[in-house]
This record gives structure tokens, C-alpha cells and sequence, in this order.
């Protein structure tokens, strides 16, 4: 029914997220000029490690737009900086934002350093190539799954 009625009012639903605002925010606060690649890839980077955040959840896609925006500008021109931003974006919001993103940049660059020996080993077991996949051997995972098959295959037995 829902989509008899937007297909009537001729309605797209589409999701909304940071991402669609992000051109927007940087022309606007960066004297209308196009977003290098290089602070592209940065404010993507810093988009996708917000999302994971649930800290981020009480920002509107177009306020976390913003200061993300403001951020990557801040760090590469400091001197041309200006907060240039639209009516429906809420200034204090923007900058709460902001505060949110510097304050996980700072506590993530404290924690990225192992602490002990453990935490060392954790960092190199879980590090590999994007292209790899995690170490493990094919005989050791079948012979795994066939004595878990087999338990399970002889437990009803048991029980007779």
C-alpha cells in the first residue's frame, strides 16, 4: 500500500546519509572549490569511522556532514577556515559533532599503542593484508568439523 501511494505522488525513497551532504558542506566551507582526492579519501575515512560510533546516532547524516567537513578543512587550511552553513543545519549541533569527532581522534591515537606484551601480541595475530585471509590450516578446520559431525552423529546412539 505504501508504495502504491509514493509511486502515485511520484516519491523516491532513498537513504539519507552523511555522504549526501559531503560535497555540499566542503564547497561551502572551502571558497566553493572542489575537495582534492587526497581530502576526499579523508573524509571518508573519518565518515565510515563514525558510523561505527553510537555516539553519532543523535546527529542528523547532514550535521556529522558538516563537521566532518569542518575537520578535514581545519586540518589542511587553517587560516582559510570559515563556518559557512546552511539555515537547517544547527550551528551548536555541528560543533558538538566536531567536539565528538577531535575527542575519539584523540582517545583512538592513545589506545592504537599496545600498553603490554599481550595487547602487542592481540595487534600482530589480527593484523594481515586485506588480500589474505587469517591463518588457518584446511587440514586442521576439516578434521575440526568432522569430529564435531561425528559427536554429533554418535549422541543420539548414546542415548538408546
Amino acid at each position: 500500500m505504501e508504495l502504491l501511494v509514493l509511486s502515485t505522488l511520484k516519491w523516491r525513497m532513498r537513504g539519507v546519509t552523511p555522504f549526501t551532504f559531503m560535497d555540499y558542506f566542503f564547497r561551502k566551507n572551502n571558497d566553493d572549490l572542489p575537495p582534492p582526492s587526497s581530502q576526499i579519501s579523508r573524509l571518508v575515512e573519518l565518515i565510515l569511522r563514525r558510523v561505527q560510533g553510537i555516539e553519532y546516532l543523535e546527529f542528523k547524516p547532514s550535521e556529522v556532514a558538516a563537521a566532518v567537513s569542518i575537520s578535514v578543512i581545519r586540518e589542511t587550511n587553517l587560516d582559510k577556515y570559515e563556518p559557512c552553513l546552511i539555515k537547517n543545519v544547527q550551528k551548536e549541533r555541528v560543533f558538538k559533532c566536531l567536539e565528538l569527532i577531535h575527542k575519539l581522534q584523540r582517545s583512538a591515537a592513545v589506545q592504537s599503542v599496545p600498553q603490554n606484551p599481550m595487547e602487542m601480541q592481540d595487534v600482530s595475530c589480527l593484523s594481515y593484508k586485506s588480500n589474505e585471509l587469517p591463518m588457518v590450516s584446511s587440514a586442521n578446520s576439516s578434521q575440526a568439523d568432522s569430529d564435531f559431525k561425528r559427536v554429533n552423529l554418535n549422541k543420539p546412539s548414546d542415548m538408546d
